[in-house]
């Protein structure tokens, strides 16, 4: 990639992957501070604030070197910590605790797409269409029934609690487990209808 696409992709992309991996991450804070944890709050992580939330490696380095070499966006945030102790149910807490993140990912999306549909300007819309991608990439993709992800604490959460005491300690490996996966080229065969069906919902409810 030659430096003034690099600068393109990276202006068009940069305020919608802050703002999906900043509020996706603020939304845990604020569910687990509902259910009676206030871990988040005190470290001060309920908030708005991209600086809170980034990572200088995954949020920072790691995007911008494969947008340079690969010509896309990869990265993460730092995680919200919440304290399970906290919460007034937490088996069951939890599972809005973890679902908060790809919600919030999924009113983004919305709001992206009401921009993308009424705002005149070909810059804005490039960057709705962007914030409409990170969104529902980040919500399919944390949506997985694999641990640390949402859909593996939601799924932990609904099992009864041997079987969820059993899959819990898959956790170590998800992450590589996600990384096995996408290596393999099988990460993109599972997203990929995911990600269409996220966006024919969008459709539906904006009307694009």
């Amino acid at each position: 990639m030659n430096i003034d696409n690099f600068i393109y992709v990276l202006a068009v992309n940069a305020i919608p992957f802050l703002l999906a991996i900043t509020l996706h991450e603020a939304a845990h804070g604020y569910a687990a501070r509902v259910f009676g944890d206030r871990t988040a709050e005190m470290l001060g992580r309920i908030t708005l604030n991209p600086v809170k939330h980034i990572d200088w490696i995954g949020t920072v380095a790691i995007p911008s070197l494969t947008l340079l070499i690969g010509g896309f966006f990869f990265g993460w945030a730092k995680p919200v910590p919440v304290n399970t102790n906290n919460l007034r149910n937490p088996k069951t807490d939890m599972i809005w605790v973890a679902a908060a993140g790809p919600a919030a990912n999924l009113v983004m999306a919305i709001a992206w797409a009401l921009i993308f549909k009424f705002v005149d300007s070909t810059a804005v819309a490039a960057i709705a269409r962007a914030g409409m991608a990170w969104n529902i990439g980040l919500m399919v993709l944390n949506l997985l029934p694999i641990l640390p992800l949402d859909g593996g604490r939601i799924v932990a959460g609904l099992l009864p609690g041997p079987l969820s005491y059993k899959f819990s300690r898959l956790e170590p490996y998800g992450l590589f487990i996600v990384l096995g996966l996408a290596v393999a080229g099988v990460l993109t065969v599972i997203l990929s209808p995911l990600y269409k069906i996220g966006y024919q919902f969008l459709g539906a409810i904006v009307g694009l």
